[in-house]
């Protein structure tokens, strides 16, 4: 059957579910009817959805954490001393490795020899293996809301477990879990797991209960241009509310210079509310998210909390909804969870001081101009190569290098488009590859990376690309050479 973004009929949907609830023993304990009934009964402070629409509502920068380990108890504790400690208004769950590749019999192993040596042996949660029951301890344990957050090509089983287990928000989807995730998976499969996942959320929201679907902003993290992270962002809002979801979060992960990461996260509301609208899907609350610097960080912590404080200028500048913080342990591996929650206060205190802040400069409007022109260009190419359909448009758009993510090791990617940054710091496109530009927005980056080059002496080529990627631990921003 020919892949298309059409809702799941609800008697095939069910057929499918199963087969999904079969995948592991704990599939046993999810009841639909139960769940929803359980979600409804669930006080306010825990709902996902509502304090997002709030703190839309208000112009508030709620903060958030990354954060997962594998033992019930263990995580119970790292969460409670990040909402208590960390300050944190909102709280994740992150999914494991294993369980991210549907690996549960490892996950099982993992747990039982955490618990044997008394020390966490992987990177998160799992929930699958935990079960309703337990992901409801989590849930219970704390006064905000909690999210799943992960990195999963196939996460049909987790949704269904963590959204009976309570969870009212869920990260992911079928481009933003495959491109800067997986190197063969098609990406057809990923669509369609992830239309079960957004048809799951849509039953849900038939049945009274609102879960918040957040598309993966940042990608690979690695010089993203906006237009690239915002037209997957828009595609996936669109998949999703094709099959019920009312509430999208859409994500940004920031990219250096003050004007551009406050103009693409303005633009990036306004242009998925644009496309939602234009496809006749009024009635979705979109709100946005910003991921603080995705890439390498310095190892000095005072550094680190300059590189987190500056993200928190852009969250609370350009109004996001949230912030994703980091730690000033990110050179290092997995924070402590005294290191998690200095990077909440530290981000919680930045975004409060300039909450009553406008962020005005010249720049700002050309900046939003060139975002929103780009990513019209790559989102109605893909509907065009879809034949209106963006489902099908979206896999040839990838196959076409339309969307085309800088250093994702998938193969289906092209990797034909080559970013660097201008002299500005802001990123720009030292070769378009196929993402479908007009000849002026072609000709803008051109020059943009020539007037670099001219001001750095030197000529135009791939080095400026390696530079910039390892500019910010070495305390800049554009890679310029030195000496």
């Amino acid at each position: 059957m020919e892949l298309k973004n059409v809702k799941i009929p609800e008697g095939e949907f069910m057929e499918m579910r199963e087969e999904v609830l079969k995948q592991w023993p704990t599939g046993k304990d999810v009841d639909l009817e139960e769940a929803i009934e359980y979600h409804k009964s669930m006080p306010k402070k825990r709902q996902f959805p509502d304090k997002l629409t709030e703190a839309k509502k208000s112009g508030k920068t709620l903060i958030q954490p990354r954060a997962g380990v594998p033992l019930i108890d263990e995580h119970i504790k790292l969460l409670q001393y990040l909402e208590k400690e960390g300050e944190a208004d909102l709280l994740p769950t992150t999914i494991d490795s294993y369980t991210r590749q549907n690996r549960y019999e490892e996950a099982e192993n993992g747990i039982a020899e955490s618990q044997r040596l008394g020390r966490a042996l992987m990177n998160g949660f799992p929930a699958v293996n935990h079960g309703v029951a337990n992901c409801r301890k989590v849930i219970e344990s704390v006064n905000i809301p909690v999210q799943v957050r992960h990195g999963t090509p196939d996460a049909r089983l987790l949704t269904e477990i963590t959204y009976a287990g309570g969870f009212t928000s869920y990260e992911g989807g079928g481009i933003s879990y495959n491109l800067p995730y997986c190197k063969d998976v098609p990406m057809e499969q990923t669509i369609r797991d992830w239309q079960y996942v957004d048809r799951l959320t849509g039953l849900y929201q038939e049945m009274g209960v609102t879960i918040n679907r957040e598309p993966y902003g940042p990608l690979t993290g690695t010089l993203v241009p906006p237009c690239i992270s915002h037209a997957v962002a828009i595609i996936e809002a669109l998949l999703a509310a094709e099959q019920g979801v009312k509430h999208v979060t859409v994500g940004y992960g920031q990219c250096g210079n003050l004007v551009q990461d406050i103009a693409a996260v303005r633009t990036l509301e306004a242009l998925t509310e644009e496309y939602l609208e234009k496809y006749g899907y009024e009635d979705v609350v979109v709100t946005t998210v910003l991921h603080q610097w995705m890439g390498g960080f310095p190892a000095d912590e005072a550094k680190a909390f300059g590189v987190i404080s500056i993200g928190s200028l852009i969250a609370g500048l350009s109004k996001a909804t949230k912030v994703i913080v980091k730690t000033p342990h990110e050179a290092i591996g997995i924070p402590t969870m005294e290191a998690n929650a200095q990077g909440l206060r530290c981000t919680k205190q930045v975004v409060s001081t300039v909450a009553d802040q406008d962020f005005m400069d010249r720049n700002l409007d050309r900046e939003m101009e060139i975002i929103s022109q780009e990513t019209r260009c790559i989102v109605d190419k893909c509907f065009e190569l879809g034949e209106g359909d963006i489902a099908l448009g979206a896999v040839r758009g990838v196959e076409a290098g339309v969307i085309d993510i800088p250093f994702a090791p998938c193969r289906a990617n092209a990797g034909k488009m080559l970013p660097c940054r201008n002299n500005e710091g802001a990123v720009r496109m030292l070769n378009t590859g196929n993402v479908p530009f007009t000849k002026d927005l072609i000709d803008f980056h051109r020059e943009q990376i020539e007037e670099r080059g001219k001001y750095e002496g030197r000529q135009v080529s791939f080095q400026m690309v390696i530079d910039d990627i390892y500019a910010i631990g070495k305390g800049r921003l554009v890679g310029r050479p030195r000496g």
